[in-house]
């Protein structure tokens, strides 16, 4: 199947459609976790107050990120394009759901999503899970082997590995994932491109 006759297309957020801000070694010294832990993993071992105390800290420092967002190179045009062409979009992301839409706000795309249609980590299990695709495809009454996932990280292949939909990295100049990969480009430009050549746009 090529890519523009996949109608249903799901992204990450932070460094897929934005430029990525996090610094994750600076998040995890401030919350006390190994730099060797993932966050959301070790976050969710620690007993219930304080994990509570410890996600009230991400939520708000995640806030200010949000609100400062900026979209990655191509990605406001690629999504208008795909809204356009009437695609379903979704939005797939290990952040909080409220901090989803401010950030879709912030880049100027909120209108091109519907609201249910962003999932962040209270919605679903976090990826690599694959249990926020299925959600999706479920809701969307397609099969996940007509979706595509497209985002900046292994997680974010490896979910769509496992749902068994179509992967696509970008914001990578390299593919270190390959076996997870069906489609690699640069940047959004370029993934668009990819898709205006298929359709001869």
């Amino acid at each position: 199947m090529s890519l523009s006759q996949l109608r249903h297309w799901v992204f990450d957020m932070d460094g897929t459609l934005t430029i990525a801000v996090h610094d994750f070694p600076a998040i995890k010294r401030a919350l006390s976790i190994p730099q060797e832990d993932d966050i959301l993993t070790h976050l969710a071992a620690l007993p219930a107050d304080v994990a509570a105390a410890k996600h009230a800290w991400l939520l708000e420092h995640e806030r200010e990120l949000a609100v400062a967002s900026k979209p990655a190179v191509g990605a406001v045009e690629l999504v208008r394009e795909l809204a356009g062409r009437g695609y379903r979009l979704g939005i797939l992301t290990r952040n909080a759901r409220e901090l989803a839409h401010v950030t879709l706000e912030a880049i100027g795309i909120a209108d091109c999503f519907e609201v249910e249609d962003v999932l962040g980590r209270d919605e679903a299990p976090p990826k690599p899970h694959p249990g926020g695709l299925l959600k999706l495809a479920e809701a969307w009454s397609v099969e996940p082997s007509q979706m595509v996932m497209v985002g900046d990280y292994q997680f974010d292949l490896a979910c769509g590995r496992a749902a068994g939909t179509h992967t696509v990295l970008v914001n990578l100049p390299e593919n270190p994932w390959p076996e997870l990969t069906d489609w690699h480009a640069d940047d959004c430009v370029a993934l668009q491109a990819m898709l205006q050549g298929e359709t001869g746009r």
